[in-house]
This record gives structure tokens, C-alpha cells and sequence, in this order.
């Protein structure tokens, strides 16, 4: 007999020094705050918003080392920290992390923060944490339902360029209260490293962590294995890419176009089913096309990275103008705003459409544009800037 072999008891008196942190109650964790450190973004992870609406948002931010994370929100008159709680467990790891703050005040301007405690140790008798770091403060403010006005800035095609969203939004001198991603933001993609390097961090630091961005997949989302992930980096109406919004004076529509080759072409290998998915948004855009809301918005805005016209003759352009173009017809849209030709234009309506269509440019310099869209509730305007600051296209409707 190994009378050396330590008892359950023994083993807990043995392993408590090492294993005090396991033991806190989780207010204990949370309590840390006051003594919290300002800790770089770039170290961190920068939050970015998500759905923001008159009552609610959800803040996003992607731990690269395991750690608990929270959210603290100032209102005003107490404090309030969201905490991601399932099946028992308090959240803790790494990879994305979605806190949703729901009970907002409509027109309310809040504080936040993101704080962190890296899990130095996790074992399952033996957690340890570093110091709790904190983001500095961001604010934001929620829209009201009765809003007579609304803006905000649209790119497109930036392919993986991060510098050029502080080139281009250093061009814009306009009021804007979200940001739009018109598809092919990246080439294709690869992991986590990538959306982190190429989209988070630098749209962070410029509006993301304070005015929300809204991500349209282009057909180059839709490419690289870690194409399938990339839902979980973003907060979508009913978990899908397409979905509609009021904001203000104009009903937003977003359409996902898919891949712009058929889906037998060899560079697929026979895992996509764009037509499919294209033909179930057909169904759901005549439902939404129909709706009061929509009926009696001032303004339809569809928003969708392959044009319906103006793009060749490619298989995603002429689906597209199949099961869309009618729809658009019948219910009277007022624009459509696309990318993916890399040529930036405003196209009149014509005997093809009687809507009007607004490209954005390419990645290259010389070919970007940046897209300011500001409505009332009797005019709708569009002002497209080259990368020199030039405006290069105008609409009012």
C-alpha cells in the first residue's frame, strides 16, 4: 500500500494556495473594476459596435488569449456590467465575444468599457488570472424611432487594404451615424488574425467602437475556409446577411449577391448553393416589399454588392437582375448602391431600370471612392469622393 498517495483532502489542502482563484465567486472577478488597468487596443482587442438601435446594442470584441471579458455601461446614475453567462458557465476563452446591452433609452448617449482578465493558468483545479485590464472609455448614442433625418458613410472593395479606411474617411467632413461595408472588404479569407489586422483594429480606432459598421458580404466573403466563420464575427437581424432597417426617414434594404460565377465552376468544388440562397432572398424581399413599414417609408435604399446592371454579363449579375430587378420594378425602390466592378459611377435611370444605381470604385488608389448618404424627409442625397477628395458623382432624389 502506497501510504504516500495523498487523500482527497490532503489534496485540497495541498492545492488551495494555487487554486484560490478557481474558488472566488464570480462577483469577486467582476468586482476587480476600480483597480483596473488601461491596457493599448492593440494588445486588447478593440471592441466594435453592432445593431444599434433605438433600445439596444451588442459590442464586440475578439480575445486572442483565453480571459474573462465584460462590459461595463455607465447610465448615468449607476453602472451596469454585461456578462455572457450559458449552461452554468460564465464565458471564458478567446475568439469572438458578442455582449448585447438590451433596456437602452432611445436618443441616450452612454459610456463604456471592456475589461479583461487573461486566464493565465486553466486547469480544472487550477485557474489564474493576470491583472484585469480595461479599454478606455467609448461613447455612443442610441437613435431615436422618430428620427426625421439619418446618414452615414459607405465603402466598398477595399480588398484588404486597411489603410485605406483612414485615407478615405479622412476625406468625409459629414455628420454620419453608421458605416457600411459594401462587400469584398477582404480578398478572401484565412483566419481570425486577418479580420483582426485587416477590418477590427483599424475600423476601431477610427468610428467602430463608438458608431456602429455594418458588413454586406461581397463574393470574396464568401471564399477560404475561414469563410464559414465569418458569421460569428457580427451581429445580424435573425442570423442572416440579408435583412431590412428603418433608420430615420429611409428603409434599408440589404441583399447578400453571392458569388458571381455559377456554382458548378471548378474554383468552388462543389460546396456553394448561391442560386438557391438567391432565389430564398427573392421570396423573403416580396414579403418585406409589401410591409406597411416599408410602404409608408419616405424612402427604399437596397444596398447589395454585385449591381444588377452595369456589371457585365457574368452569371451573379444576371441572376441578380433576374429574381431582384422586377422587385425593385414593382416596388418602387429609390436606389440601389452597389460595388464590384472596381469603376465608380452614377447611373441614371434608362430603358433597362427606372431606378437609379450607384457603383463605388475599386481598391487601388486612384480608383476608391468613399459614398456619404444623408435623407430628410423630402430629399435623399448621395455625394461620392475619389481618394483626392474629388467628387466624382452626385444624386438627389
Amino acid at each position: 500500500m502506497n501510504t504516500n498517495k495523498p487523500t482527497r483532502r490532503s489534496f485540497l489542502q495541498i492545492a488551495g494556495a494555487s487554486t484560490v482563484a478557481s474558488l472566488i465567486s464570480p462577483l469577486d472577478i467582476f468586482a476587480e473594476s476600480e483597480r483596473a488597468v488601461v491596457q493599448s487596443e492593440t494588445s486588447f482587442g478593440a471592441p466594435y459596435l453592432q445593431n444599434l438601435n433605438p433600445t439596444e446594442v451588442s459590442v464586440f470584441v475578439v480575445d486572442t488569449k483565453d480571459s474573462v471579458t465584460w462590459v461595463e455601461l455607465d447610465e448615468g446614475d449607476e453602472k451596469r456590467k454585461i456578462v455572457n453567462k450559458s449552461d452554468g458557465f460564465l464565458e471564458a476563452g478567446r475568439g469572438p465575444k458578442s455582449f448585447k446591452i438590451d433596456g437602452l433609452v432611445p436618443g441616450k448617449e452612454y459610456r463604456y468599457a471592456v475589461y479583461r482578465k487573461e486566464i493565465i493558468v486553466f486547469k480544472p483545479y487550477d485557474l489564474q488570472y493576470g491583472e484585469p485590464r480595461k479599454t478606455k472609455d467609448y461613447t455612443f448614442r442610441t437613435p431615436l424611432p422618430s428620427a426625421q433625418t439619418v446618414s452615414c458613410l459607405i465603402m466598398n472593395d477595399i480588398h484588404d487594404r486597411p489603410h485605406s479606411f483612414s485615407q478615405l474617411m479622412s476625406l468625409n467632413k459629414e455628420p454620419y451615424e453608421f458605416v457600411v461595408f459594401n462587400g469584398d472588404t477582404f480578398d478572401y479569407q484565412t483566419d481570425e488574425r486577418q479580420l483582426i489586422d485587416h477590418l477590427f483594429q483599424p475600423v476601431s480606432e477610427l468610428f467602430a467602437a463608438d458608431k456602429p459598421m455594418l458588413m454586406i458580404r461581397g463574393n470574396h466573403e464568401t471564399r477560404g475556409k475561414y469563410a464559414r466563420d465569418f458569421k460569428d464575427y457580427f451581429s445580424y437581424p435573425n442570423g442572416q446577411y440579408y435583412f431590412n432597417f428603418q433608420q430615420g426617414p429611409v428603409h434599408f434594404i440589404v441583399l447578400d449577391t453571392g458569388e458571381d460565377k455559377p456554382d458548378d465552376a471548378e474554383v468552388y468544388g462543389g460546396i456553394v448553393d448561391f442560386d438557391e440562397f438567391r432565389r430564398e432572398q427573392a421570396l423573403w424581399l416580396e414579403n418585406v416589399m409589401t410591409s406597411k413599414a416599408y410602404r409608408q417609408s419616405p424612402f427604399k435604399v437596397v444596398l447589395m454588392h454585385i449591381p444588377p446592371f452595369h456589371s457585365g454579363d457574368w452569371h451573379g449579375t444576371m441572376h441578380c437582375r433576374e429574381l431582384f430587378a422586377p422587385l425593385f420594378e414593382k416596388y418602387n425602390v429609390d436606389v440601389v448602391i452597389s460595388g464590384h466592378t472596381h469603376r465608380y459611377g452614377i447611373h441614371k435611370p434608362n430603358d433597362e431600370h427606372s431606378f437609379p444605381i450607384v457603383i463605388g470604385g475599386g481598391p487601388k488608389e486612384g480608383q476608391r471612392t468613399i459614398i456619404h448618404l444623408s435623407a430628410n424627409q423630402s430629399q435623399l442625397s448621395i455625394n461620392m469622393k475619389d481618394d483626392t477628395g474629388t467628387t466624382v458623382g452626385e444624386l438627389t432624389i
